[in-house]
């Protein structure tokens, strides 16, 4: 904050150690007192709606990042009114929990409350509850209420959720609170535009860099990657041979496969005979491509195992490709990642709710035929460029976690009445 706040003159401990001492003024209430679970369907008109741990609940239709495919048959989602408190059952403990400010219908999969207007009404302003229960306190709670075998696939207990402590300040000071916090947060997320806007014309940059490497030039013959390349899809474990002994090979899957890089946060070993499928360890300098949803937001699906990825096996719905006949395989990585293979693939993609992308389609795409000097000439240009690209890149995303990590500080200070902002006003003023 660039103002400095002091706190309240007394406090008192509150009935949960995880809000620790709040203002000797402020009350709580149980959540249930405030909000009753509803269920309301058959409006298969209605605008579908989508909790985001980031923008609260959106339209579905404003967001490009939003991949689950809805049912053809909406009669059975719920309705939202505008006020109601929102959650993505599954991701509750991640931030998906907020009071909407539209109507429309979310999935079946979702909880929806409704305030009590005889209580909430009289002692609670929406905004500041919506503030409140997103911030880093409740959140951090959401997940001691969710259970389940898998962390992706806890569902929050409405029974624990009901009973959580709600801080109920006066109402003016409620007010006081969330206007407070929409001018600081509006001024924060200005910044992280900012930012945003930057990473996104530095990426439009190195995608054209990469376009510029790997196009038809006079002179240039084009011919399919099928001519260069060996191609491997991954193979079907079976389940039964999957392990989590850190002993065993990890299978690299789908979702291990990022833009640029492996990633091992989610790791499934393989426990079975590893002579059985020996032609599907990995090895390095490979390239793999992910070929469900093989383009997201961020980019293509595309990565090179390094060292440190060894031992690996490869599976199902991943490609392995080496370059042969010639071809570099940087300069491979390089056409894989360019915007021309893009559109190539998005114009053939098969699959409705995730796209597909066959071994057939890979081959099907056109590169130039050059020498292996100059293809080795145009990737050394390429990374000249988009090394200091990256580091720019690298310094914005730090400064955007940083920015968010000042943004959740400030809601969690004001809501649990760890700063003062009854004198708050703003600079304008």
């Amino acid at each position: 904050m660039s103002q400095r706040y002091s706190s309240f003159a007394a406090y008192k401990d509150s009935s949960s150690d995880w809000l620790g001492k709040i203002p000797d003024h402020w009350q709580e209430m149980r959540l249930g007192t405030l909000f009753k679970r509803v269920k309301e369907t058959n409006h298969p008109r209605a605008e579908l709606l989508s909790v985001y741990r980031d923008h609260g609940v959106v339209p579905k239709s404003s967001r490009d990042d939003n991949f689950n495919k809805a049912s053809e048959d909406l009669s059975s989602y719920q309705l939202v009114r505008k006020g109601d408190l929102v959650l993505n059952k599954m991701k509750t403990w991640q931030g998906s929990i907020a009071i909407s400010d539209y109507e429309g219908i979310v999935s079946p999969a979702y909880f929806t409350y409704r305030s009590k207007p005889k209580i909430v009404d009289k002692i609670a302003h929406p905004q500041f509850l919506h503030y409140l229960l997103r911030s880093g306190n409740y959140i951090s709670q959401y997940l001691r209420c969710s259970k389940g075998i898998r962390v992706n696939q806890w569902d929050l207990d409405p029974d624990l959720f009901k009973v959580l402590s709600v801080l109920i300040p006066p109402l003016d000071e409620q007010r006081r609170i969330a206007a407070f916090l929409d001018h600081e947060t509006a001024k924060v997320d200005t910044l992280i535009a900012k930012q945003e806007r930057l990473i996104q014309l530095l990426e439009e940059k190195r995608q054209a860099v990469i376009s510029h490497a790997i196009e038809r030039r006079e002179g240039d013959r084009m011919a399919r990657l099928a001519h260069f390349i060996n191609l491997l899809p991954g193979y079907a474990f079976k389940s039964q041979t999957f392990s989590k002994n850190p002993n065993d090979t990890p299978l690299l899957r789908g979702i291990n496969v990022g833009v640029g890089s492996t990633k091992w946060d989610e790791t499934v070993n393989f426990s079975g005979e590893s002579r059985a499928v020996q032609e599907f360890f990995l090895e390095a300098g490979d390239i793999v491509l992910g070929m469900d949803r093989p383009w997201i937001k961020e980019g293509a699906r595309v990565a090179k195992i390094a060292a440190s990825d060894l031992p690996c096996l490869l599976v199902q719905r991943v490609a392995r490709l080496r370059a042969i006949n010639g071809l570099d395989q940087d300069f491979l990585l390089l056409a894989l990642k360019s915007n021309e293979f893009r559109s190539y693939i998005e114009s053939d993609l098969t699959g409705v709710s995730v796209p597909h992308l066959s071994p057939e389609q890979i081959k099907g795409f056109r590169i130039p035929v050059i020498d292996r000097d100059e293809q080795k000439r145009r990737v050394t240009q390429v990374k000249t460029v988009t090394t200091k690209i990256d580091l720019t890149v690298q310094k914005s995303r730090k400064s955007i976690a940083l920015l968010s990590e000042r943004r959740a500080s400030v809601i969690s200070a004001a809501v649990t009445g760890k700063i003062d902002t009854r004198d708050w006003k703003p600079y304008n003023v």
